[in-house]
């Protein structure tokens, strides 16, 4: 669980060194760093949407497959998602911490970064190396990257932004833990990076509302995440009928 941990330290790091530079930040500069933000956020994920669904032929000529079920997968996840108030939840859970620490605003930074930093390839497949070959590349990769969102999260969310450390050690140590598992099962298979796919998907929402594009609730599409899976093992029993 090294890189887990070296993660989590780095989020609270950059989100502790955020808040320090909100305080003598004007508002029109937190503005501009939600919107740099949100443009990095857009980006990378757009990113690994695109280099899950798109596949080069020895031709040159570019393909694209999954789209369908990505579209499926987000569908049937809002829906579920919504049903289950999973946004609502978890904001709720951010704002008994927030009365707690007397902090306003926690909830929407707690949230935001949670989803940001928990829902993507690198945290599957960083914690499930770490797990599987004790190789911390990965992790190592995404505590950089998550650092540094963390401190221009922090300085325009606010104070929820380090707490998100805790829900990051929990689900990546989950699955570093579970690694023995669960390689064996990914490996040579298209579902991580159908997993993947969607998670990125579900990440673009938080880039776009930061954006202020949207108004969205991106924790209610967590559960499209595990759409690819049903998929798959709807699959296998067609084809083994």
């Amino acid at each position: 669980m090294t890189g887990t941990l070296v993660n989590a330290a780095a989020i609270v790091a950059g989100g502790t060194l955020g808040l320090c530079f909100r305080r003598g930040l004007p508002a029109a500069v937190q503005d501009a760093a939600m919107q740099a933000g949100g443009l990095g956020v857009c980006m990378i994920s757009l990113a690994g949407i695109l280099e899950q669904m798109l596949r080069a032929g020895p031709d040159g000529t570019i393909t694209s497959a999954g789209g369908m079920l990505l579209v499926l997968s987000l569908v049937i996840g809002g829906v579920v998602g919504e049903a289950l108030r999973l946004e609502d939840r978890i904001a709720g859970l951010g704002r008994s911490v927030e009365c707690r620490l007397g902090r306003e605003g926690f909830a929407k930074g707690f949230v935001g970064a949670s989803l940001l930093f928990c829902v993507g390839a690198m945290a599957i497949l960083g914690a499930i190396e770490d797990g599987l070959y004790g190789k911390t590349d990965i992790l190592f990769t995404k505590a950089v990257l998550d650092g540094i969102f963390s401190i221009v999260m922090a300085a325009s969310l606010g104070y929820g932004v380090p707490f998100s450390a805790i829900p990051v050690l929990l689900y990546q140590g989950a699955i570093t833990l579970a690694a023995s598992l669960l390689g064996p099962l990914l490996e040579g298979t298209a579902l991580l990076g159908q997993i993947c796919m969607v998670g990125y998907a579900v990440v673009l929402l938080l880039g776009t509302n930061m954006l202020g594009i949207t108004q969205v609730k991106p924790a209610n599409f967590l559960p499209a995440v595990l759409c690819p899976v049903g998929y798959n093992l709807i699959m296998m029993l067609k084809n083994s009928w």
